[in-house]
């Protein structure tokens, strides 16, 4: 209630002040200031303490926000479990080289490929020398 009057208080009697980049409105209040997050809207009150403007998030901000250190706080707490057990596992390690046969296999289908291509390369050279050149047109060079 009381924050409820300051703010109708603060709306009809004093003017904002705002930062450089307009993203808060202040407003001036009995007991301080209340700033406003013109992007989110949330609210925060602030009192002036040794000289500095200190702000506090207002009641139900104040509990959006535990909750979600809460939230994240558990999160956090599931991954560094996970990361424990995928820690603890030993790393798999495959480096064993392919048997002979394996690598003589292997270029054997390397071997193939490469002279089909080889062949229908060729292919292709041989039909241009043959085909004649294309009639009605000039030949650019």
């Amino acid at each position: 209630m009381r924050l409820i009057l300051a703010l109708a208080i603060a709306a009809s009697a004093a003017p904002a002040f705002a930062q450089d980049n307009q993203r808060y409105t202040m407003e001036r209040t009995p007991d301080g200031y209340v700033r406003m997050d013109n992007q989110t809207g949330e609210m925060s009150i602030c009192h002036e303490q040794s000289g500095q403007l200190v702000c506090k998030l207002a009641a139900d901000d104040r509990k959006a926000y535990d909750s979600d250190i809460d939230r994240l706080t558990r999160r956090i707490d599931t991954l560094e479990q996970r990361l424990g057990a995928l820690e603890g596992k030993a790393p798999v390690v495959n480096d064993q080289l392919p048997s002979e046969e394996t690598f003589e296999q292997s270029l054997n289908y390397m071997e193939r490929f490469f002279r089909r291509f080889m062949g229908i390369v060729k292919d292709f050279e041989n039909e241009e020398k043959a085909a004649p050149p294309p009639t009605g047109s000039p030949q650019r060079t």
